[in-house]
């Protein structure tokens, strides 16, 4: 059996849940921390992938991400187009899993002192230092379970996925979509196979994410 989409999942899911944190700790500060009107818009506009069909999610990001969209200016810059390339469905991978990786965020972050972020303010502290020195060393439970969590999502991904990059092998042939090829040719033995691969990479991810939880709970 060809572990080669496999292989795709676990580097896209890698890139993408490592890329994804860097978005997603200072974004998780503004909405837990920060003071603005609106706020609850963007909240709700973050959480939105988790409600929305993955078809109308891809399909606004193939309108986008094609010729239609930044497609053509991504092209000039870059050399190569983003729609059925390994970049664009590593674009797609993280739209899709932003709510995953904020939500563990969010609840590490509404757990902290406030009293801890008083103090630092006190000590002279500016707000970048109190992120680095007080929220980032106190939230080490809930950076893990969302970078777990967003790893796990994305292994799983498939519509999204499908739309923006189609399936290319070795380009964006992921596992979710090459079970969904090995069972339209009824080739179950290897959709068997595949799946079965996936089903122990998730459960050990929930094992995981159980594990800090817990952990969390004993330490509050």
């Amino acid at each position: 059996m060809d572990l080669t989409p496999l292989y795709l999942s676990a580097k896209l899911s890698l890139i993408s849940s490592a890329l994804l944190l860097l978005l997603a700790l200072p974004l998780c500060a503004l909405l837990v921390f920060g003071r603005f009107k609106g706020k609850f818009l963007l909240d709700a506009l973050v959480s939105l992938p988790l409600v929305l069909p993955p078809t109308v999610l891809g399909f606004y990001l193939l309108i986008l991400m094609g010729p239609a969209g930044i497609g053509p200016l991504w092209e000039r810059l870059t050399g190569w187009p983003l729609i059925f390339t390994f970049t664009g469905i590593v674009i797609a991978a993280m739209l899709h899993s932003l709510p995953f990786a904020v939500q563990p965020l969010k609840a590490s972050f509404e757990k902290i002192d406030r009293r801890l972020l008083e103090m630092a303010a006190v000590l002279g502290c500016s707000r970048t230092q109190t992120f680095y020195r007080v929220i980032i060393p106190n939230a080490l439970n809930g950076i893990a379970a969302s970078a777990v969590l967003t790893f796990a999502h994305t292994m799983g991904e498939f519509g999204v996925i499908l739309m923006i990059g189609g399936s290319i092998p070795g380009q964006t042939k992921v596992a979710s979509v090459a079970i969904y090829e090995y069972v339209e040719t009824m080739q179950y033995r290897e959709a068997a196979l595949l799946s079965l691969f996936l089903v122990g990479i998730s459960y050990l991810m929930l094992l995981i994410i159980n594990y800090l939880n817990q952990r969390s709970s004993h330490a509050a």
